[in-house]
């Protein structure tokens, strides 16, 4: 126990306030159970050692444990936290809980057996929480961290820091986004640098090795988070690499699902699981069409990778520029608006606001008398007669 608060004493030492994600605010942190989903390398532990910092509490009051820690192969974590209790603990951030067997089950118990403790706790984006042997659903509130958006990237590099606009603002008066950016800011000048590299907060550290990280990102997704899925066959790893493969240098596309299982030796019939599985894993984002509730046997309509950034780190050719636009669009209004394919146009927003994505030539054919329908481009820095910037999507988060 003395070796799991110093470990916490000194990673809260070290820990930076100069830049909060968007969720940090978001948070309802008085919540007695909190817990926080996310990919690998969007930057959970560090949200939530910032969050415990600003409690400026002692160790021994406040403590962060990560339950992928050697400590936790040899003790439980209801011993350990029985022991923390003891000794005055009122605080407790849970680390990588995916990692620890039954880590549902210990942590309802340790919830309802100390109501004077406050608990929060990450893990995998691939956990589905009200599938636990634990449900938590019922007690826990549950946010998910994407990675950067393109204000977040702009302002953890001391570009520019504005705050978050909602989507009305923007379709309703996208002057206002304009008139909080000084006059000389050039976001064609930036959009090029994170579409290639700003989208994992690991950027900060080396832009240059930023798609080997993220290869080995997915690799390790791959053959060891999944593991932690009841219903994935570790064995089959290797396919699953080999459909990332496949899907990289198509996209954005309409599935063939029999196609797909002939490149990559997976069972057509497991095709649309497998595809889901990448999709809690925030490697690909699966559109489906507008209209009434999908279900998860159904068919995807098109298919994305989850971030620009995914596209440059595996694709064997030049990116084509139509599926940087797309996917750029896509990765900025998905993480808190619901996206679907309308039958005309790109997009639909939360069944109410369609999209036309494209570039200088793109004109307003596929969208012509539509209501609520707008032409986006990626050409242009300010709004002109019903015609959006895209960078300004990236001001959504």
């Amino acid at each position: 126990m003395i070796a799991l608060l110093e470990q916490s004493e000194n990673l809260l030492a070290h820990t930076s306030l100069d830049f909060k994600r968007c969720l940090f605010d978001v948070i309802r942190w008085n919540n007695r159970l909190i817990g926080i989903k996310g990919a690998r390398g969007t930057g959970k532990t560090t949200l939530v050692l910032q969050w415990l910092k600003q409690q400026n509490l002692p160790a021994n009051k406040a403590a962060y444990f990560s339950l992928d820690d050697l400590y936790f192969t040899q003790n439980s974590l209801k011993e350990a936290v029985k022991d923390f209790h003891r000794q005055g603990g009122k605080i407790l951030v849970l680390d990588e809980v995916h990692k620890y067997e039954n880590w549902s089950a210990e942590i309802k118990n340790i919830y309802d057996f100390f109501p004077d403790l406050k608990i929060v706790f990450t893990g995998s984006s691939i956990i589905n929480i009200s599938k636990q042997q634990g449900d938590l659903s019922r007690r826990a509130l549950i946010y998910e961290l994407p990675g950067l958006s393109f204000r977040e990237y702009l302002s953890l590099r001391n570009i520019l820091t504005i705050p978050a606009f909602s989507i009305e603002t923007l379709l309703s008066d996208p002057g206002q986004i304009k008139k909080n950016v000084p006059n000389d800011f050039r976001p064609m000048q930036h959009l090029d640098n994170y579409l290639r590299n700003g989208y994992y907060p690991f950027v900060v550290e080396d832009s240059e090795s930023v798609h080997q990280k993220i290869t080995q990102l997915i690799r390790t997704i791959i053959e060891y988070d999944m593991a932690e899925l009841s219903d994935f066959d570790i064995r089959n790893a290797k396919k699953m690499l080999q459909l990332i493969y496949v899907i990289a240098q198509q996209v954005p596309f309409k599935p063939n699902l029999t196609s797909l299982a002939e490149k990559t030796g997976i069972h057509r019939n497991t095709m649309n699981n497998y595809l889901h599985y990448l999709e809690q894993a925030k490697i690909i984002n699966l559109l489906y069409p507008s209209g009434p509730s999908i279900t998860a046997l159904q068919k995807p309509e098109k298919i994305f990778l989850n971030n620009t950034n995914l596209l440059y780190a595996l694709a064997e050719e030049q990116v084509e520029k139509g599926a940087l636009r797309e996917t750029f669009f896509l990765s900025q209004v998905h993480p808190f608006y619901k996206v679907h394919l309308p039958k005309h146009g790109d997009f639909i927003i939360n069944n109410k606001f369609t999209f036309e994505v494209g570039g200088k030539a793109k004109g307003l054919k596929q969208i012509k008398n539509i209501k609520n329908a707008w032409l986006v481009k990626d050409d242009i820095e300010t709004p002109v007669a019903g015609v959006l910037p895209l960078w300004m999507f990236g001001m959504l988060y």
